[in-house]
């Protein structure tokens, strides 16, 4: 049974019997890229390449199946973002092709699978914070995308006799594999923290994020700061300039993202890792990532003066943002440049922004351990 240090950021142990590390263990100074064939990724709108619009969702995330978004790319891919997602990047730097969406129809999944749903949840929808709250997008929370993880990995290893799972080719086939968990639970506190205090979300922390994952390497992000983020500076604005730190972000809301990050942390440290020792574990620190990204802007060529704008919105004024005129709305535009900006419509980032934060992480300091040996990056 787990902690409960482990339950300020599990609610609950999943335990996909089928992905146990039985295999060796990757090394955790850092794996070849080469070792790596496959990745499955499960997460929200950060992740999601293109599930959500198999969807077909009414309101606010029907405009991602559209212009503007997947501009810089060509054309929209359901892809919360101008073109490519940190996914995207990562699969390129491991010499694997983009992921497709589980949702898609004939579509190759040789390389892997990308179980990622925007708006996804943490907590399944009918559990969501006892009711307290309403997740309004999306009903694919990690509980169902990890059950679909497991469904595919028993069809796609079934044998010819009673169609039962092979757990041996199972295994062997995460060995190789690199999983991705997130990042997941945001959404969860998006949700709450519109129309309520920091404090009374604070409480709910115990409850977000589900995850226990046996295969030899497995990554899990924590959350972004999100006090920097145009939806939050726009809708918690402060009168009090003590209200914000010296990079013009919501202290009180990062301080939130970062307990949060630091109850995961230590779930991941005392949990997961004595759990599966034969696995590497792995810490992706969005947080400190993406403050060095805001910090370093001007030298990653973006601008600076608008490093907490949104580059695609109606809003006008420091942030860009207004919730009732998102990107792709009637009234709103994309900027020239998307390129110059960090965030893309207020709330997911541009895929500049994103190819630095992929670079940060995982070619550099915010990955811990390091257990991928990935080429040098620009």
């Amino acid at each position: 049974m787990a902690s409960s240090a482990a339950y300020f950021a599990f609610s609950v142990l999943v335990a996909l019997h089928l992905c146990c590390c039985h295999g060796q263990a990757a090394d955790a100074a850092g794996s070849n890229s080469s070792d790596v064939t496959a990745i499955y990724s499960l997460g929200d709108s950060i992740t999601d390449t293109g599930n959500l619009i198999k969807e077909a969702p009414p309101g606010m995330f029907e405009t991602i199946k559209h212009l503007p978004y997947g501009i810089t790319f060509g054309y929209p891919t359901g892809r919360c973002s101008d073109g490519l997602l940190m996914i995207d990047f990562l699969a390129q730097d491991l010499g694997l092709p983009f992921l497709n969406p589980y949702l898609g129809k004939n579509k190759s999944f040789d390389h892997g699978v990308n179980f990622a749903v925007a708006g996804a949840t943490a907590m399944d929808p009918t559990d969501q914070f006892n009711g307290r709250f309403f997740a309004p997008f999306s009903s694919n929370s990690l509980n169902v995308q990890l059950r679909w993880f497991k469904d595919y990995m028993k069809s796609t290893f079934s044998t010819d006799e009673g169609n039962s799972p092979d757990q041996f080719h199972i295994r062997k086939r995460l060995q190789s594999s690199l999983v991705l968990i997130g990042e997941i639970g945001g959404n969860d506190y998006n949700y709450a923290l519109f129309g309520k205090s920091v404090s009374e979300v604070e409480k709910l922390i115990p409850g977000v994020e589900v995850l226990e994952m046996g295969a030899n390497r497995v990554i899990i992000p924590g959350n972004f700061p999100i006090g920097c983020m145009p939806t939050y500076l726009t809708s918690k604005r402060s009168p009090e300039p003590s209200d914000y730190d010296a990079t013009g972000c919501l202290r009180e809301l990062n301080r939130f993202a970062a307990k949060h990050n630091a109850r995961l942390r230590r779930a991941i440290a005392d949990e997961l890792r004595p759990s599966y020792p034969a696995a590497a574990v792995a810490y992706a620190d969005y947080f400190n990532s993406f403050l060095a990204l805001l910090d370093a802007a001007g030298e990653l060529g973006f601008d600076a003066g608008s490093a907490r704008r949104a580059c695609c919105g109606a809003g006008g004024g420091e942030y860009n943002y207004d919730p009732r005129r998102m990107c792709g709305a009637e009234g709103a535009a994309a900027c020239a440049e998307p390129e110059k900006y960090v965030s893309w419509d207020g709330v997911h980032m541009t895929q500049a922004a994103y190819r630095a934060m992929s670079r940060l992480v995982y070619h550099g300091m915010y990955l811990e351990p390091q257990i991928l040996s990935l080429a040098d990056a620009p």
